[in-house]
């Protein structure tokens, strides 16, 4: 049998307060349209994977027994989407509206990087390999 850190991740699904807001905010920005939708959750295909955004109130039902974070408790994670241009895309970004947390920045492990927040709290970075 596979170890399951040698397999994909497929899935990453986040917990969302305000669904319609943040739904919005991922065609517009990352100009997706979702795979599958209803009333509490849309599912967006990424090149390597899906993002599911699903409305928070459906999310105790998954955790159980475990707790939610409330989207005051601040960033626990950062998704990364490689590009060729992060000055380009950061451009881009500030076009849709989007405030760029930080960068575009050179990290000294030789990657320029932004970051952005989500309407819901998560955090996304874009990253370009420096050479």
């Amino acid at each position: 049998m596979k170890t399951l850190g040698s397999m994909n991740v497929d899935v990453i699904t986040l917990f969302v307060e305000d669904f319609q807001k943040v739904k919005t905010f991922y065609q517009e920005v990352f100009g997706i349209q979702a795979v599958y939708e209803d009333e509490v959750s849309a599912v967006f295909n990424f090149a390597n994977m899906s993002v599911n955004l699903l409305n928070i109130s459906e999310s105790y039902e998954l955790m159980k027994p475990g707790t939610i974070a409330t989207h005051e408790s601040g960033s626990r994670f950062l998704l990364t989407i490689r590009v060729d241009d992060v000055d380009a895309v950061s451009a881009e970004l500030k076009k849709r509206g989007v405030a760029l947390l930080n960068g575009p920045i050179d990290r000294p492990w030789g990657v320029r990087t932004a970051s952005f927040i989500d309407p819901a709290g998560h955090a996304w970075e874009i990253a370009q390999q420096l050479a």
